[in-house]
């Protein structure tokens, strides 16, 4: 049997802090207008972050084995398929004639 990780409780509340600071910092970029598309963008960045930080530390990716690791990769290689499909399926509705229009 295979050991397991031990963490410190310290990690966990300067994971948790980050997360709190970033969620802060969410909020406050949405009442700013950056431009047209960063606001999008910088939102995308953080929520990005937020998650690798969950999926990091407290969901134990960070001291996973090998397995563990190809799993997370291949789930977001899978959501990265899903949301391609999904936008170019969007974008090529354009170019057909919509009846009844």
């Amino acid at each position: 049997m295979s050991e397991h990780h031990i963490v410190r409780p310290s990690t966990y509340l300067v994971v948790l802090t980050a997360l709190f600071i970033l969620t802060g910092v969410t909020v406050a970029v949405a009442f700013q207008h950056l431009g047209d598309p960063w606001n999008d963008v910088v939102a995308i960045g953080i929520a990005l972050t937020k998650a690798s930080l969950v999926v990091l530390f407290f969901m134990h990716v960070r001291w996973g084995t090998r397995m563990t690791r190809l799993a997370v990769a291949s789930a977001l290689l899978w959501l990265v398929f899903l949301l391609l499909i999904t936008f170019l399926d969007f974008y090529s509705r354009g170019w057909m004639g919509v009846l009844g229009k």
